[in-house]
């Protein structure tokens, strides 16, 4: 019996912090067997969150760290390539992570329109 909405209750606080931090819906997904919260993002990229090493673990008092990795989706038989990841015990910080590991990689695409997608954050001008 699919257990998405199971995840999704139990796991309503994480969704909340994750689509805040995103500024996008998050969803609970099951991928080959396993539950994850999933976003999705411009260029056919996304996101899988997990707190346990076969997706999310059904005893939210024993996660000890999130595992947040960035993907980008192949329209072919291969798998999707994975962009960059991270692990932390806080969620978003986990998120924030990936994110920077992702702006690092050179995997980053640049794009002219800026339609609410993730952007890099400005610098600060030094004021003298």
């Amino acid at each position: 019996m699919p257990r998405t909405q199971e995840h999704a209750d139990r796991y309503t606080d994480a969704l909340i912090a994750l689509a805040a931090a995103t500024h996008r819906p998050a969803n609970v997904v099951n991928t080959a067997g396993r539950y994850a919260i999933r976003v999705d993002f411009e260029f056919n990229r996304y996101v899988l969150a997990t707190n346990a090493q076969d997706g999310l673990t059904n005893d939210v008092d024993a996660i000890e760290a999130w595992h947040v990795a960035f993907f980008q989706q192949s329209h072919s038989v291969t798998e999707d390539e994975l962009l960059a990841e991270a692990e932390n015990e806080w969620l978003v910080d986990a998120f924030d992570q990936a994110l920077d590991t992702l702006r690092n990689s050179g995997k980053w695409i640049e794009s002219d329109a800026k339609f609410g997608e993730l952007v890099k954050s400005p610098v600060a001008a030094d004021q003298d």
